[in-house]
């Protein structure tokens, strides 16, 4: 076993609607650790007390968790408070990251492209909504991952169902946005640089939690297709998006090209998978990096304090 990096601890699971794509993350990661003589063990704070990790000695902790309560900040803070090292953003990064709406606020703020939204509520008037964004239009939770809970929404009479979906079964604040229609495109960061980019063809552009995770369906194009310049354009606005909401050490924006080419930045992923279907070991991969070099060197990119 390698000594570089001490006792490292795998975090994965956890109690969010994503714990089933963590464990597959936090496995893949572990194999991966282990394959390259990290002294790497499963940790699932489902399961076991934060403070478990330093009478146990662990050194350092890869943050494979997704959701709430994983990539939030609340468990880089309890690291944090522990004086453990840790993978990916800290506390600031990590909530900003996980919540849509603030992404957007800071985004607008800096002025950089993001489609257009309203935050909904219970009351509203719905055609109203629909005349101001234009349908289609896309709901979605404002606190969640996978893109559980979102709903394209294609006529007024669909805005009730989405609004309680994103709103009452996440129990979330509840977003409408202007539906972009082009190409989906996320730019994977690992530490100072973006990756490569990956397109996304999903069958009928639906890439839900299925055609994320599990189905073959889906289409993935890295190289991504886009002139050389366009591409590098791309990648400096993703690490921007990226740099603004306090990210860091590794993550994932993704982003949409309207009809004329415009890109519009559709949200950050602080701590993206790593499954087997995931997108940042694909943009590794063409980078020349295999899926173990990844792990390692985002690894290598832990905070400390």
């Amino acid at each position: 076993m390698s000594a570089r990096f001490g006792k490292v601890a795998v975090l994965m699971g956890g109690r969010s609607d994503e714990r089933e794509v963590s464990l597959m993350s936090g496995r893949g990661v572990l194999a991966a650790l282990r394959a390259r003589g990290v002294d790497a063990h499963a940790f699932d704070p489902a399961e076991r007390d934060l403070l478990e990790l330093r009478r146990e000695g662990f050194a350092r902790c890869f943050v494979a968790l997704h959701g709430r309560g994983g990539e939030d900040g609340t468990v880089q803070g309890a690291l944090e408070a522990l004086g453990i090292p840790y993978t990916g953003s800290g506390v600031l990064g990590s909530a900003i990251g996980m919540d849509k709406w603030r992404t957007k606020l800071v985004w607008l703020g800096a002025g950089l492209p993001t489609p257009r939204f309203r935050v909904l509520a219970e009351n509203d008037d719905w055609a109203a909504v629909a005349r101001d964004l234009g349908l289609p239009l896309v709901v979605k939770p404002a606190n969640e991952g996978s893109t559980l809970g979102v709903t394209r929404v294609r006529a007024v009479e669909e805005l009730p169902a989405a609004y309680a979906l994103a709103a009452k079964t996440f129990r979330d604040v509840a977003l409408a946005e202007a539906f972009v229609d082009g190409p989906e495109y996320t730019a994977a960061i690992l530490g100072e640089e973006a990756l490569p980019l990956v397109r996304i063809e999903a069958p009928q552009g639906n890439y839900d939690y299925h055609h994320k995770y599990f189905s073959d369906a889906t289409k993935y194009h890295c190289p991504c297709g886009l002139p050389e310049a366009k591409e590098r354009a791309l990648r400096a606005l993703a690490l921007e998006a990226f740099r603004l909401i306090g990210g860091s050490g590794w993550g994932r924006v993704d982003l949409m090209l309207d009809a004329r080419g415009d890109p519009w930045l559709l949200e950050a992923n602080t701590a993206p998978g790593m499954t087997s279907h995931s997108l940042v070991p694909m943009a590794a991969r063409a980078a020349g990096m295999s899926y173990e070099d990844l792990c390692l060197r985002i690894l290598e990119l832990a905070r400390v304090g």
